[in-house]
């Protein structure tokens, strides 16, 4: 028998994760006979392993295994397979096979052109009722409302707080305000950094997508992220490292002020190895001379600002634990929450700040 066991990557928000079962509902009925079993990566019940369980226990002896993600990241490509190879080993009897994530498909262009319809039409509804607000006008009230709700004033008093403001805004979840650690000095040497034009390295396009570029603009600075460059993956591969950490490496040697990881924490791992190790520079020699001066095998690699909130739960909470015990400036939250979302809300709080001053 075959079982379907839809995996979505999971919320705090318990409405987020009903979407999950509403949808596997919807596949029951579009694929009737078929056993449809939702489960999450992290947050929501059950979990991969719960899911596949269920359906082994419902009598499946093929479980085919759906990512409800868009697209082909970590966790489709890593974490995903390494789960199912871990499940396999216990029932060698089940075979188990994992689909393309959703993907880019045709049908998705009709959802996306409803919600903006939806969009528009609600925006006029708004605007008729008087209960319309402009962007600047939510962002406000949404952070009244954080202010509000955390009813600890004295915070704000703390040079962190609009950083975790952000990051609470950006996520909706109120336990960063106690999960948060900051170097001393991590929002001063993030503001000089921006202000001084350096740029910022990432770990995956996600945490580049959501940075505010037009500030960073102002200043001069770039968001830099390698990863999907094409000789990444074959460098990874032969170095036996992952993609993000042979990215970071790459990526080091570009006047980098900040460095942000949201998704990987091998990516973070690499980034505090560089700054206690240095740079390894290869080169030619013929060009062993830069002016006067002899080109070293090893460069230091010191960055303003080590930003490390990957999401997860294999060495996440250990390599953001190690990061919160360095001595140069870190931003990092304990435990498994973070993700690429953090990460970027995190930056966008710096470049205000850079803007108009810490305190100010």
């Amino acid at each position: 028998m075959d079982a379907v066991l839809i995996l979505g990557h999971g919320s705090m928000r318990e409405e987020a994760n009903k979407t999950l079962f509403s949808i596997a509902g919807l596949l029951e009925k579009r694929l009737p006979g078929k056993m449809i079993k939702p489960a999450f990566m992290q947050f929501g019940k059950p979990d991969f392993f719960d899911g596949a369980d269920a359906c082994i226990n419902a009598g499946a002896d093929r479980v085919i295994v759906l990512p409800y993600f868009l697209a082909s990241g970590d966790h489709v490509t890593k974490d995903i397979p390494g789960m199912i190879k871990k499940i396999s080993e216990k029932n060698p009897a089940v075979q188990f096979i994992l689909t393309k994530p959703i993907g880019v498909h045709s049908a998705l262009t009709e959802v996306l052109a409803e919600r903006i319809i939806e969009s528009l039409q609600m925006e006029t509804v708004e605007a008729q009722s008087g209960t319309y607000f402009k962007p600047d006008e939510i962002e406000a009230e949404s952070f009244r409302i954080i202010d509000a709700e955390l009813g600890m004033p004295e915070k704000k008093r703390i040079a962190a707080y609009p950083v975790i403001q952000r990051v609470i805004h950006a996520t909706g979840d109120f336990a960063f305000a106690e999960n948060m650690r900051f170097h001393p000095k991590a929002i001063e040497a993030g503001v000089k950094a921006v202000r001084a034009g350096k740029n910022i390295l990432v770990d995956v396009h996600m945490v580049k997508s959501g940075i505010n570029k037009t500030f960073l603009k102002k200043w001069g600075g770039r968001v830099i992220c390698k990863v999907s460059e094409p000789d990444i993956a074959t460098t990874a591969k032969a170095s036996g490292q992952t993609r993000t950490e042979t990215a970071i490496e790459k990526g080091a040697i570009e006047n980098i002020g900040i460095v942000a990881i949201g998704n990987a924490p091998t990516a973070l791992a690499k980034v505090m190895e560089l700054v206690e190790d240095g740079i390894e520079i290869t080169y030619n020699s013929d060009s062993r001379i830069i002016g006067d001066r002899p080109l070293e095998s090893v460069m230091p690699f010191a960055p303003d600002l080590v930003i490390g909130v990957p999401v997860g739960f294999v060495n996440a909470v250990e390599t953001k634990g190690e990061l919160s015990e360095k001595g140069y400036p870190f931003i990092t939250s304990l435990g498994r929450r973070g993700g690429s979302p953090v990460a970027a809300a995190i930056i966008n709080a710096i470049l205000r700040l850079a803007a108009v001053g810490p305190g100010e």
